[in-house]
């Protein structure tokens, strides 16, 4: 874990993002309280794409029928 007062985090802002890419926990602190945590945006795993399970996907055919426990 990394502290750094505000003052200084403006000069070093560089290389504090570099440790918080490469996982380190850093803070910045203000009137000696901590104020902000850098950490890395997380990037999603998998690109969504409209239409890519076409095809992969079936529906029966009495899918609208009604259901035979409804029946009065």
């Amino acid at each position: 874990m990394q502290q750094v007062r505000l003052d200084e985090a403006t000069t070093q802002l560089a290389d504090l993002i570099d440790a918080a890419m490469r996982g380190e926990v850093v803070f910045i602190t203000k009137n000696g309280e901590q104020s902000v945590r850098l950490v890395p945006v997380s990037q999603g795993r998998f690109s969504r794409r409209a239409g890519s399970a076409q095809g992969l996907i079936a529906m029966a055919r009495d899918f609208d029928e009604p259901l035979d426990d409804f029946d009065i």
